[in-house]
């Protein structure tokens, strides 16, 4: 079966696994998704991820993270650049999530990125989604 938005899918499978209580949840690899992951790790949403399964099927287990009353690191998170409609930003609108306890992750010439770190290159780009 495929997926019209395999980005929204990982989206919705670590949300749905943060809030079941689940420790790992497998994903199917893209290097953007990768990246979206390597982020997510760098800002403290995962504790960590890893290469999981044979050469032919490896898929991607991200370890999810809790705090000490068992309640998900990640809250929420908004998937806001969709195939039907994408949305772009230069970085002077660059929008702010929670007034700056969120984070947004960005699309750049320069790659994936967070939107504070394309602020401070003064890069614009897709706003893949947001996480709080």
């Amino acid at each position: 079966m495929s997926v019209s938005d395999p980005i929204a899918d990982m989206l919705a499978k670590l949300h749905n696994a943060a809030a079941a209580g689940h420790e790992s949840v497998d994903i199917r690899p893209s290097k953007v998704k990768l990246e979206v992951i390597k982020i997510l790790k760098t800002e403290g949403y995962i504790k960590n991820f890893k290469k999981a399964g044979d050469a032919e099927q490896w898929m991607i287990r991200i370890f999810l993270k809790y705090d000490g009353d068992e309640k998900p690191v990640i809250q929420g998170i908004k998937r806001l650049s969709k195939p039907g409609r994408r949305v772009y930003s230069g970085y002077r609108e660059m929008p702010r999530i929670f007034n700056g306890f969120g984070t947004l992750i960005v699309s750049t010439s320069a790659g994936v990125t967070t939107g504070k770190k394309a602020r401070d290159r003064k890069v614009g780009g897709e706003l893949i989604c947001s996480v709080w």
